[in-house]
């Protein structure tokens, strides 16, 4: 097994709500164990905290307070930072959809490529994609995320990749992997789409690879329902939420393992 196919893995268990559900399961183990008092408080306090933190509203704070923000990409800003291709980051991809007999984009993947593709229309840029095979793959996934964005991109919206790379297996691949290509042809300024959460670790991929980049970020953790229901658990909110945290980790993670 390589090593980053644990990547998904330990981060599945530091996560909510595997690592609130586990510190719950120790709570009730201690508690079994004749420390009834501080085994029933921590478990007390996991169920409580994976409640919290299944909560829209939560995810919503989460999202503006641990990461960096980033605006929506203003269209005259392509023409004045002088930027050369749009990118689109791969963002999974369904490896089996019976309605359609062939892998289909993800819900990630199929957001960013409508944006993508609005923003080629709007501007005239090239598109670029990247994206393989995650390390979080399902084994009946044969297709890559590339293969699958060209096919879309030209089905749904007629337009065709100029750039695409399709043997990444995580952000810090899809930068290493790409940048070159676009460079050969001359291309050093892009626009960058991917998902709000996300951009704070992809722009940082993307600038260590060489490229100056311009943010050009879409699907954020907004406010969605009426306030009683961003209050109330749900699993779109636990969701949301772990996203943040996913990044928030990674991130953190970065500064101690630099890709």
């Amino acid at each position: 097994m390589e090593l980053g196919a644990l990547k998904p893995v330990l981060a599945g268990l530091a996560l909510p709500p595997a690592s609130l559900l586990l510190l719950a399961l120790l709570g009730l183990l201690l508690a079994w164990c004749n420390k009834k008092r501080s085994g029933l408080t921590l478990a007390t306090v996991s169920v409580l905290l994976l409640a919290l933190l299944s909560c829209h509203g939560t995810a919503v704070w989460l999202a503006r307070t641990a990461l960096p923000q980033f605006a929506p990409l203003n269209l005259a800003d392509l023409k004045a930072r002088k930027v050369q291709a749009i990118v689109i980051l791969g963002g999974d991809v369904q490896p089996v959809a019976p309605e359609y007999g062939r892998s289909q984009p993800a819900a990630a993947t199929a957001a960013r490529l409508r944006y993508g593709a609005w923003l080629a229309r709007q501007s005239g840029l090239p598109l670029a994609f990247t994206g393989g095979l995650g390390w979080a793959a399902h084994s009946s996934q044969k297709e890559s995320e590339a293969e699958v964005a060209a096919r879309t991109l030209q089905q749904d919206y007629g337009l065709a990749l100029r750039w695409s790379e399709s043997e990444s297996r995580d952000t810090a691949g899809n930068a290493r992997l790409l940048a070159p290509l676009l460079q050969r042809n001359g291309v050093q300024r892009i626009a960058l789409v991917t998902h709000a959460w996300h951009m704070p670790r992809a722009v940082l991929a993307f600038e260590q690879a060489g490229l100056a980049v311009t943010p050009a970020p879409m699907g954020y953790v907004l406010p969605a329902q009426s306030e009683l229901l961003e209050w109330l658990p749900s699993a779109q909110g636990l969701q949301a939420s772990r996203q943040v945290l996913r990044e928030w980790l990674a991130l953190a993670m970065g500064r101690f393992l630099p890709a």
